[in-house]
This record gives C-alpha cells, structure tokens and sequence, in this order.
C-alpha cells in the first residue's frame, strides 16, 4: 500500500464501551488501549490516518447526571454534551494512541480537535425527530416536560417514554481547514467525534449550537470527502457485513460493488435502520464522491479487514 495512503477510521460505541458490565472511566481506557492498538498498527504501516468516534453511551451518561442533578445545578445543553464528550473522549484516545505509538517507536503526534458541523434547519429530520436520548421517563414526565420545555418525546420501543430529536445529515465542517493543517503537518487527528457538534447559523452568519444528533458515519464520509481521503473503515460491533441480516436466509459477504449496496440498501430488508443502513449510506456517499473503497469490520480486525483476509469491502 501506498505511503500517502489516507485514510478515515469511524470507530463506534462498543470502541470503547464494551459491554454494561465495564462503563467506568477506567474501564473506557482500557477499550480505548486495545482500539488504539490497531489503530497504531495502521500509523506504523505509513497510513495518513484520521480518527471519527461514536459518542452515543458517552452522552446519555451526561444526559443522565444532568437530569438527576437539575434540582441542584443548571441542565446541560445537548450540544454542550457532545462537546464534553468530544473532549474527554478525545483525551482518552489521543492518550492511548500516542503511548502505543512510542511503543512502536512511529515519531506521530496525536490531537484532538472539537469540531463543530454545520446542519440545516429546513432539514427534513427536524419535522419528524426520531433519535431517542438521555433517560427512559414515565408518560406523564415525558408530556409534562413536552409541554413545560418543548421536548418532542415518544415511546422507545415499549421500554418507556424518552427525549427524541432530529438527526440531520452534516454539511459542513466548521474546523476543516485546521484539520487539513494538522493532517498535511503529520498529526494523527482525532476529529468530528459524535458526527460533531450541531450548530446553525443566524441571520448574520453566527454560529449557535442546536438540539441534535449527527450521524457519525455520515459524518465521517463528509469528513473523508473534505481531506481527500482515498479509503474509509468503518468499525462496528460485527466482523462482516451481512444480507438478509436476522433471518434463517443470512449470509455474511466479503466484497459488495457500490452497485451492489445500493440495490441491497433499496430493498429496504437487509441493513437495519439506525444501525447498519446508515453505514452503507455514508460508504454510497463517500465512494460517489471519489473514494476508493470502503470497510466495514471490528475494531479489532482493523489490520486483517485491511489487507483483505476479513470484513465486508466496498468498491466501485
């Protein structure tokens, strides 16, 4: 492989939340060695290597303490959320990364960067808000704080009522350019975390953040587009990609044509929402945009999926 090989990672969740069991602080750094680890690998080898990572478990905890604590302090904006978690989580990934790479003796810096993304108002997504965040709530504290605060609140799948708000697709990275300075300057950059942080621009062009989710592989091909990035790994909680996903009829693919993953997606009954569609969505967009290829695989097969012996790769 090429030494100007660049590339973008996605790492999800389970990165650095892997089970219910081993949620501490602790517990996320020791994810967090074992994800870098391979990441490293991919550094060694000369990769111009760009980190995304997930956020979801990271902010309902936040979403949580604020909720339990609001009696006492002031409430902790969403968006002020994925900010937190975009520092702390980058802290504990850059830490990581760089140890690993002294390890290796790779002379690399690592850096993090809080990284804003520009949505759109007149986003379908914010007529109809779907994804459900911080605490379940009884109906009748759900609808009270509808009505009191201006939630949108629906029921999660018969577990109990939540918050939900919309999740727009990203159009612009506020921060490209440092990125782009960091990148072409040797840094390893950990950037974009939790699809970003929503912001909105006023009437006068000022930026104010927004109530939202950002989908991070969607994210992350915005991401990949902007520095150029020849390839794309999206890391996940499975090895391979499956079709007919859940079903006796299963079957785990080793290579899909952009063709292919578009029909697959069309059919509407292989890649499920919220999970693996929007992972094939972001790929579609990456590689009509001029990447060269795709992966989807485990964090911790990232080196094998690389050179081909694992994982689902997706190409022209």
């Amino acid at each position: 492989m090429s030494a100007r090989d660049r590339v973008v990672v996605a790492i999800g969740g389970n990165s650095l939340i892997t089970d219910p069991q081993h949620v501490s602080v602790e517990d996320q750094f020791a994810a967090a060695r074992e994800t870098d680890h391979h990441l490293g690998a991919l550094v060694a080898q000369g990769l111009d290597v760009t980190v995304v990572h997930g956020n979801g478990p990271q902010v309902g905890y936040i979403l949580l303490r604020s909720e339990l604590a609001r009696h006492e302090v002031h409430e902790v904006p969403l968006d002020v959320c994925v900010a937190d978690t975009q520092g702390a989580i980058g802290y504990i990934l850059q830490q990581s990364l760089l140890e690993d790479l002294r390890d290796r003796g790779v002379d690399r810096g690592v850096v993090s960067v809080v990284t804003q993304v520009e949505v759109d108002l007149d986003d379908p997504a914010f007529t109809a808000p779907t994804k459900p965040i911080g605490p379940f709530l009884s109906e009748a504290e759900a609808l009270t704080r509808r009505d009191e605060e201006g939630w949108d609140v629906a029921e999660d799948a018969n577990r109990g009522w939540r918050r939900v708000v919309a999740s727009p697709r990203p159009k612009r990275i506020v921060e490209i350019d440092a990125i782009r300075h960091l990148i072409d300057g040797g840094f390893v950059v950990i950037s974009v975390g939790g699809g970003g942080i929503p912001v909105v621009p006023d009437e006068a062009g000022h930026l104010r953040g927004i109530a939202a989710v950002i989908d991070k592989d969607h994210a992350s091909a915005l991401l990949a587009r902007e520095i150029d990035a020849n390839r794309m790994i999206i890391s996940t909680a499975v090895e391979r990609v499956a079709l007919h996903f859940g079903t006796e009829r299963q079957e785990w693919v080793d290579h899909l044509t952009l063709d292919e993953a578009k029909t697959y997606l069309a059919e509407g009954h292989h890649f499920a929402a919220g999970s693996m569609a929007p992972k094939i969505e972001a790929i579609i967009d990456f590689l009509e945009a001029g990447g060269e290829e795709a992966i989807i695989t485990a964090p911790q097969k990232l080196e094998d999926a690389l050179e081909g012996r694992t994982g689902t790769r997706i190409t022209h």
